[in-house]
């Protein structure tokens, strides 16, 4: 893998990188999350039933997943750049519109379109830093970008707790929009990543074929494929479900679940910072295996909390173990393709994944009519060591090891 700099100090080419990608996924982690803070007030405001809510995140995937594919082929042939550049305002203008919908369809229509624009966000930020930065340090800095994302849901988090109870769900969504001048400016700074022109000028472009182009190579790009879709339906299915069965179940207010937000946030942020470290020193098979079991067990902490404190260190502790591993995904899949596929890889696995996982808010919004916390709980823990046994079974997982990094 071509880098720009194998020392400790990071160049200027590489703070920007870094800065910009984890500011885009600041902001699409602010859009997602304002979905989760206002989905109980959209149940009562237009009358919907919780199956109808879950399909909001589904339809959200499914054009994420339209969206990255394009982008993603885009990317690879002409560059990550401009494609980087011009994807956030697609979907900030998208979560803006939200601030229209009075009715399910425009709900849905708006989500999508927001979904198109942030499609190609993920892959393209996450390819730019494994082009940027070594191979023995992949681990660390994507997880790095990845907090960034969590630093937009707790701004998510803040903004509904004073918004929605003053002004109402329509309001927050035009918050969306205040983020889109620094990242536009932070973006000027960016070059396409000399491992991107070099395999330009002396390869043929990528085809999204090539992730499929022998059987053991399919294999590989189907099982991560349900690795990112169990982290999707965990991540997704609590986050968009979880402020309101904390409201519903726990008699919560807006506000009092945003603090359980964070908390839980704060979690997912500690763990990223453990999980690439882990990943860095230890390679992505024990360190995805611990997390994954992990995650499976903390789950049911939430049925064990008594009162606000508890609540609040259960609520960490899942989001450590749940999230920790976001960012080891975009490395891992970099670090397995070549750099003429590699964004449509990211972008078509994660994406993938995003569409099918996506689904779990319409299992749990059934779950939540028809059934009980604990069934949420264990379909969800299941669901983490499926991916557990689909990891092992990767064969050249095996040989990304820190010595071979």
């Amino acid at each position: 893998m071509e880098t720009i700099s194998s020392h400790s100090s990071l160049n200027s080419t590489q703070k920007w990188t870094l800065a910009s990608t984890s500011a885009g996924f600041a902001l699409e982690h602010m859009d997602v999350m304002f979905v989760s803070f206002a989905l109980s007030s959209i149940i009562t405001t237009l009358h919907i039933t919780g199956a109808q809510a879950g399909l909001i995140s589904a339809i959200s995937n499914l054009g994420t997943l339209a969206g990255g594919l394009g982008f993603g082929l885009i990317a690879d042939h002409y560059g990550r750049i401009k494609v980087f550049t011009y994807t956030i305002f697609i979907f900030a203008f998208a979560t803006a519109a939200m601030a229209l919908a009075n009715n399910l369809a425009l709900v849905y229509l708006f989500r999508f379109l927001a979904g198109v624009g942030s499609g190609g966000e993920y892959g393209v930020g996450i390819t730019l830093i494994a082009e940027s930065f070594p191979a023995h340090t992949l681990g660390k800095f994507s997880s790095l970008a990845a907090i960034g994302g969590q630093c937009g849901a707790i701004l998510a988090a803040i903004a509904a707790a004073v918004i929605i109870p003053t002004l109402g769900w329509h309001a927050l969504f035009v918050f969306g929009l205040v983020p889109v001048a620094l990242i536009y400016f932070i973006r000027r700074h960016l070059h396409e990543s000399h491992a991107f022109l070099t395999a330009q000028a002396h390869r043929e472009p990528g085809k999204l074929r090539q992730l499929f182009a022998t059987p053991r190579l399919a294999y590989q790009t189907g099982a991560l494929m349900a690795m990112t879709t169990v982290q999707i339906a965990g991540y997704y299915g609590l986050m968009n479900w979880l402020p309101s069965i904390m409201q519903k179940r726990l008699g919560l207010t807006v506000s009092g679940s945003s603090l359980w937000m964070i908390a839980t946030i704060i979690g997912m942020s500690l763990g990223m910072l453990v999980f690439g470290h882990v990943l860095d020193q230890l390679g992505p098979r024990l360190a995805f295996a611990i997390f994954l079991i992990a995650a499976a067990i903390a789950l049911f902490g939430i049925l064990l909390t008594t009162n606000r404190l508890t609540l609040l260190v259960a609520g960490a502790t899942l989001g450590f173990f749940s999230d920790g591993m976001y960012g080891g995904y975009g490395a891992m899949v970099s670090r397995l393709y070549p750099t003429e596929i590699r964004t449509t890889a990211n972008n078509c696995i994660v994406n993938v994944g995003r569409l099918i996982g996506g689904f779990s808010s319409v299992i749990i919004g059934f779950l939540m009519d028809h059934g009980t916390l604990l069934m949420v709980m264990g379909f969800l823990s299941c669901l983490y060591l499926i991916s557990l046994v689909a990891m092992l079974s990767i064969p050249n997982l095996r040989h990304l090891t820190p010595k071979t990094a």
